[in-house]
């Protein structure tokens, strides 16, 4: 992600304040633990001296002061493990409580930048911290099929909106279980309130816990980013321009409620079209229909949509509607 230098210094301060947040919370865990079993302290205590006598003696030429170190030390750290489990305390208890296992909360592995710092840029830069809160409700575990008829039936597919939207789930789950090994995007459209975004949502939800970049826009915000860049309205813009082409998963909500012009198809076709090229995945949802999309956004455009994206149209009554109507009290007759 493309940061200005505030913006970098402004993520690596909250990596140190989070390095620093561990170490007080493993300090605090042992002087705690050390107090209920002083044991654990003499353990500690004998690992120290004998790491200092036993290099002593190999520093005057013992050969074996090495061997023996090792074997006390897997002893002394079995019974310091034993001591630790046996009074209900995790085994690695003393290690500090990582938030990114993987770069230990340090933002970079082996000098590159750790996805879990990738990500806290494109928080930064985006403002994603709203996107995140509402991720804990949308997603998978939460999803329900209460909302889609069994008698509801597409004519054209035969199917029903319940038997279409559980179809439509599993292709989400196949583009996040395949998403490393497999370059596809998704298109969900059809009617409002049926779940389009709530679905958009799911996945990024599941690709952001693996570590993957995750940028969301309605329609209209991302137009208002390729304006700022390809006027040259703000300094900063290139940067954030580049980003939509590079992060791991771009979702555009929303599509066909912007003010559309010349200006938005052009634009809308190039992030597409780099996005295929680079083969960076995309989820697109409108209300458009196809025939709509077409007429919207140019033939050219809605080729590279329809021979690059896997279409899913949901259909059914409108969910905040149902849900409103769940929430009105019972009238008495």
């Amino acid at each position: 992600m493309a940061l200005s230098n505030t913006q970098y210094n402004t993520l690596l301060r909250r990596y140190e304040a989070k390095q620093l947040e561990n170490q007080h919370i493993v300090m605090e865990r042992i002087q705690s633990v050390y107090q209920e079993l002083p044991r654990l302290l003499e353990i500690d205590h004998t690992i120290s001296s004998l790491s200092v006598s036993q290099a002593k003696r190999f520093i005057d030429g013992d050969e074996h002061a090495l061997t023996e170190l090792h074997q006390q030390l897997k002893e002394l750290f079995q019974e310091k493990k034993l001591l630790l489990t046996s009074h209900g305390y995790p085994e690695h208890y003393f290690e500090p409580p990582y938030s990114c296992k993987d770069c230990k909360d340090t933002g970079y592995i082996d000098g590159k930048k750790c996805h879990c710092f990738q990500q806290a840029a494109i928080d930064l830069v985006y403002t994603q911290s709203n996107i995140r809160q509402i991720l804990d409700v949308e997603n998978f575990q939460n999803f329900s099929y209460d909302y889609y008829a069994q008698d509801q039936i597409n004519p054209s597919t035969g199917l029903s909106s319940l038997d279409t939207v559980k179809h439509a789930v599993r292709d989400c789950l196949e583009f996040v279980k395949t998403f490393d090994e497999e370059f596809k995007n998704l298109f969900f459209y059809g009617d409002t309130g049926i779940g389009k975004t709530y679905l958009s949502n799911c996945v990024a939800k599941e690709l952001l816990d693996s570590g993957h970049s995750v940028i969301y826009f309605t329609a209209s915000s991302l137009f208002h980013i390729f304006e700022k860049t390809v006027f040259g309205r703000e300094v900063d813009a290139s940067g954030d321009y580049q980003n939509i082409f590079e992060c791991d998963l771009l979702i555009i909500d929303d599509l066909g409620t912007e003010l559309s012009n010349a200006f938005t198809v052009s634009q809308l076709f190039l992030c597409l079209n780099e996005r295929i090229l680079r083969r960076n995945s995309t989820i697109i949802s409108t209300n458009l229909g196809l025939g709509q999309l077409a007429d919207t956004y140019s033939e050219r455009t809605f080729s590279r949509i329809s021979s690059n994206y896997t279409m899913i149209k949901l259909f059914g009554d409108d969910i905040r509607i149902q849900k409103k109507l769940e929430r009105q009290p019972c009238q008495g007759s």
